[in-house]
């Protein structure tokens, strides 16, 4: 029997086992970011509607003749930010010209200034254009990662509410369009919780060590660590080795900053004496919160203490409920870390809001009962909730005088 070859088309490329190979793998990939898209298109779109509603209202709050946009975004910390980014550590402690101790950029931890510079060598821009869409790309991630993780625990519904509560609804929302590490902290404390959730303990310890060195709220993410290690041996009945693993790997982080700029300065505290001494920051178990919530419901006469007092109120009684429900008990550990850490430092109290932004824990039993209603009230709500969230957060750096 004759076989006669097909003619060969000039310049198409040759056929045979290494081009069907290469078809199937081009094939998968596309198929991959096929998958991807189909689940993330909802996050995706949350996250770009929010973004963009944001920068309209914080457009529209914008005095004539003030700042501009740009340098709204800029504000506060992420001039701090920046600067890491820019120029690195310095090498000694900050006095003030009467000759007072003072903050530096040593008290910023530096996972979220890294990536400024990666966007920076990457893109071309400038630092500041640099912190901006590094706040935009660890949003988007946030989101995405929110929503696979609450669809998870709950279902897409739930977790699509979820996305818009935590993105457009919280009172200071307005972070997530700023250069600041909040972004890239949640992105990586969720990532956490889903790994832990799906029992990939190594990625679990990376993504938490990872957090660690974002933001000192990173306790939060190892404790949670901590209780889903101990939730899967006590499940087995035995030790294991994956969850132990991870752990380790979640706790050397933080510490290993903390022990360099202590060896950077010449003592060992010497982050803790630079938070105190810029920011008030030091555990007071919660005794600045006390008198703020005890002198501002009492006598308080304005906007910001006393919006500040009822929300921090309702952040705490939308906890409480979240605990009543039983929700996994490591998400449970991760918000209730955060909420802790944050209402008991003696720190500026029109900066709790921000610092709360990362818990979740109080908005999961609203997001749950909002995704059981008819879609024409959730849509009321979460618009409504929006709207103010965008507006505070544009007061805030449009009308408020100090930092957030």
């Amino acid at each position: 029997m004759t076989v006669i070859d097909e003619p060969r088309i000039p310049g198409a490329p040759p056929s045979g086992p290494g081009r069907g190979a290469s078809d199937e793998r081009v094939s998968g990939a596309l198929s991959f970011v096929e998958r991807g898209l189909r689940l993330l298109w909802r996050p995706l779109a949350v996250y770009a509607a929010t973004a963009l509603a944001q920068l309209l209202v914080l457009s529209w709050m914008i005095p004539p003749g003030g700042p501009s946009l740009r340098d709204r975004l800029l504000q506060w910390d992420a001039h701090w930010y920046v600067d890491v980014a820019a120029h690195g550590y310095p090498d000694s402690f900050t006095y003030t010209p009467e000759g007072d101790l003072t903050g530096n950029t040593l008290a910023f931890f530096p996972l979220y200034p890294g990536l400024v510079r990666i966007v920076h060598y990457l893109t071309g821009t400038d630092y500041e254009t640099a912190g901006l869409i590094a706040g935009h790309l660890a949003t988007a991630a946030a989101m995405c990662v929110l929503y696979v993780f609450m669809t998870r625990l709950y279902d897409r519904r739930a977790a699509l509410v979820m996305v818009v509560l935590v993105g457009g609804a919280q009172p200071m929302s307005v972070v997530f369009s700023m250069a600041y590490s909040e972004t890239l902290f949640l992105a990586l404390a969720v990532g956490t919780l889903l790994a832990a959730h799906r029992r990939a303990w190594l990625t679990a310890g990376l993504l938490a060590c990872l957090t660690s060195v974002t933001r000192p709220a990173g306790i939060a993410a190892i404790a949670a660590l901590g209780v889903a290690a101990l939730m899967e041996m006590w499940r087995h009945r035995r030790l294991m080795s994956a969850p132990i693993a991870a752990c380790a790997i979640a706790c050397m982080g933080m510490p290993l900053y903390l022990l360099w700029v202590g060896e950077r300065l010449g003592e060992i505290d010497a982050w803790f004496t630079i938070q105190d001494a810029g920011w008030g920051t030091k555990w007071d178990n919660g005794d600045a919160v006390r008198h703020f919530l005890t002198d501002t419901l009492r006598n308080g006469d304005q906007w910001i203490a006393v919006s500040t007092a009822v929300l921090i109120i309702a952040a705490v009684v939308g906890s409480l409920v979240a605990l009543n429900r039983r929700i996994w008990p490591p998400l449970a550990v991760y918000g209730l870390s955060i909420l802790v850490m944050t209402l008991c430092q003696s720190n500026y109290y029109h900066s709790k809001l921000r610092l709360m932004i990362p818990t979740l824990l109080f908005f999961v039993p609203l997001a749950t009962v909002l995704a059981r209603a008819r879609t024409r009230t959730a849509v009321l709500v979460l618009g409504g909730a929006c709207l103010f969230g965008m507006w505070y957060g544009a007061y805030m750096l449009t009308t408020w005088h100090y930092g957030i």
